[in-house]
């Protein structure tokens, strides 16, 4: 007697390291058939009829609740998150070595609502810096860049412009026309010996550890969302996922704590950021996300990417029981 199939469940997912053992199979969603399509670039979950879910730009979902948009349901699961202070590029021989120096200054970047950029610019803005002073400029960070939507759907200031075609982040600051550039990506030439740029603050780290010190949080970026109509048809699927999600997060910590030769300082790393985070710097769930997510939801209002004050409440307005991590058992079985 053959077994009853699962229901499949399709996914459009960056090929994250943490999403490894779920996009292997490694690691199972009872009741579902995962399927994971590794993408080079986010998708737009809406604007394809073969995905059920996948991941999504935080600013873009949170704008759409805002709107009363509901069509996709989002899991607190940050699949992209990272500090910021690390993304604010300037030329070698730049004077700027602050966040506060950037006071009038021209900056170009890669996307105006984008969810990095968002937290970046929150960064400037809580070092005193009048964001409505500063000449913005939107455009792909190297030349021939395309497939990504850079200025949203809603009137930008009249401080922000689009870069004509042909010109980058890149080429301008080499140039001297922009002051510094806002990437969560590095240029492939910053890992170069002659690169032409460096970060603003010497001591990003630093500062990274201070927010923390002060937040509690490292800002999120995208999230995983799951199609409303999914969602319906397999009420169980969301927290079926979450867990399955943050299996996978740990069972790839586990592995990475044992096969640390795949950069030469990963152990350091991993040691300092157990010492100062605890045992999982990206948490995933609703509660363990909300100072992160109020805090995100004022920046859109108070940058004007939103007209009116978001509702944090409306962001996971669906209960989430809280994930799990795996027990030592499980975790040593990742690591084997």
């Amino acid at each position: 007697m053959s077994r009853p199939s699962l229901p499949t469940v399709r996914l459009g997912l960056r090929d994250w390291d943490h999403l490894v053992p779920l996009m292997s199979g490694r690691v199972r969603v009872p009741g579902f058939d995962i399927r994971i399509d590794a993408r080079e670039i986010t998708p737009n979950v809406l604007a394809e009829p073969g995905l059920d879910g996948g991941e999504t730009s935080f600013s873009r979902y949170v704008q759409a609740r805002a709107a009363g948009d509901d069509r996709l349901v989002g899991l607190p699961a940050f699949v992209m998150r990272g500090f910021r202070h690390r993304c604010v590029l300037v030329r070698t021989d730049s004077p700027l070595r602050s966040l506060d120096q950037l006071a009038g200054a021209r900056i170009g970047l890669t996307g105006w609502p984008d969810s990095g950029n968002t937290w970046t610019r929150a960064l400037i803005r809580a070092a005193g810096v009048d964001l409505s002073g500063i000449t913005w400029r939107v455009g792909p960070l190297a030349a021939g860049e395309t497939g990504k939507e850079r200025l949203g759907d809603r009137p930008l200031p009249s401080n922000v412009s689009a870069m004509p075609e042909g010109e980058s982040l890149v080429g301008e600051l080499a140039a001297g026309r922009l002051d510094a550039i806002l990437t969560p990506f590095m240029p492939s030439e910053f890992f170069t010996p002659a690169s032409r740029f460096r970060h603003l603050l010497d001591d990003h780290p630093a500062a990274e550890r201070a927010y923390w010190s002060a937040t509690g949080f490292v800002p999120g970026i995208h999230l995983v969302t799951l199609k409303k109509e999914v969602v319906e048809a397999h009420p169980e699927l969301p927290a079926a996922l979450l867990a399955g999600l943050e299996e996978s997060k740990h069972h790839w910590l586990g592995r990475r704590r044992l096969l640390t030769d795949t950069t030469p300082w990963l152990l350091h790393a991993l040691t300092e950021s157990a010492t100062l985070f605890g045992q999982d710097w990206m948490p995933y769930g609703t509660a363990r996300n909300a100072a992160m997510t109020a805090a995100f939801c004022e920046e859109l209002y108070a940058q004007g990417i939103w007209p009116d004050p978001i509702d944090p409440a409306a962001v996971f307005p669906d209960p989430f029981p809280e994930p799990v991590a795996p027990g030592p058992s499980a975790s040593a079985t990742a690591a084997a």
